[in-house]
């Protein structure tokens, strides 16, 4: 992959399921293609794989067929009716769900073959705290801990934020408050959980926007589409455009090597250990 382009790598994570991490990781992507930018969506959510059906897209190979060594990277990685180059995850392989250090290897170099040059890499892990998970949100260069205004929600959140805070010692940790009633809810929902943060673990971290509850988000993937695509004038169509806006305005993260470099990297370095 050409280092002339420097791709922002966004990890997209949650405590728990069920709370909108892929539906906001299609919408975002969706979203920051209708904008012009170039953008790929990794389904790293190993063993649940729901990016491509969200898409609408049917792709014939996935990442299982990557790591048998079947195919290449290139080779299963498609181009949705949205813009969007997917490289679509494996549905109900639960062996993927922790890979190894040669599997690792072997995405992070399938990675630098790629001969696709993109400004925004969406990074869709699985939800929870697996190894894994952590590796992939270790290598990207901001993550995103998508959240709903629940007791067990927010008790997750905090959880993965204090293992990547403090364990971990990452940074560019954003809380993005879903399906809340309001701006103001989501507002109060990530002041609640901040000032959490700061004081158990000395820690703030960052809010960009919220999403809106919005029955057409559900209407929409029913029918294999994004928001944006149903319904752009809805609530949440608007909000997931914020946040789309919201993410071009953030500073550049200037690390030696460049985005995809940086990712490919940090995936290398932090991929779990065989047991």
């Amino acid at each position: 992959m050409s280092d002339q382009r420097r791709t922002e790598v966004i990890g997209i994570a949650s405590g728990k399921g069920g709370v909108g991490k892929t539906t906001t990781s299609v919408n975002l992507a969706v979203a920051l293609s209708q904008m012009g930018h170039s953008v790929m969506l990794f389904d790293a959510d190993l063993g649940l794989a729901n990016a491509q059906i969200a898409l609408g897209a049917r792709a014939e190979y996935n990442l299982g067929h990557f790591l048998a060594g079947q195919k290449t990277l290139q080779e299963i990685m498609i181009s949705t009716r949205q813009g969007v180059k997917l490289i679509p995850g494996a549905s109900g392989m639960q062996e993927l769900a922790g890979l190894s250090d040669l599997q690792a290897a072997s995405i992070v170099q399938s990675f630098g073959a790629l001969t696709e040059e993109v400004d925004y890499l969406i990074v869709d892990v699985a939800a929870g705290i697996s190894p894994s998970v952590l590796s992939f949100l270790a290598a990207c260069q901001r993550r995103f801990i998508v959240v709903k205004d629940d007791p067990s929600s927010i008790a997750d959140a905090y959880g993965t934020i204090k293992i990547l805070s403090k364990e971990m010692g990452l940074d560019e940790i954003y809380l993005l408050p879903n399906m809340v009633g309001s701006q103001s809810e989501g507002w109060k929902l990530y002041k609640k959980l901040n000032d959490v943060c700061v004081r158990f673990l000395g820690e703030s971290v960052h809010y960009l926007t919220s999403i809106e509850e919005d029955e057409m988000v559900l209407r929409a993937l029913k029918k294999y589409q994004s928001v944006l695509e149903l319904a752009p004038g809805t609530g949440a169509a608007r909000d997931y455009r914020r946040l789309a806006e919201a993410c071009t305005q953030l500073r550049p993260i200037d690390h030696p090597s460049g985005g995809l470099q940086f990712f490919m990297e940090r995936l290398m370095q932090n991929s779990p250990n065989e047991s």
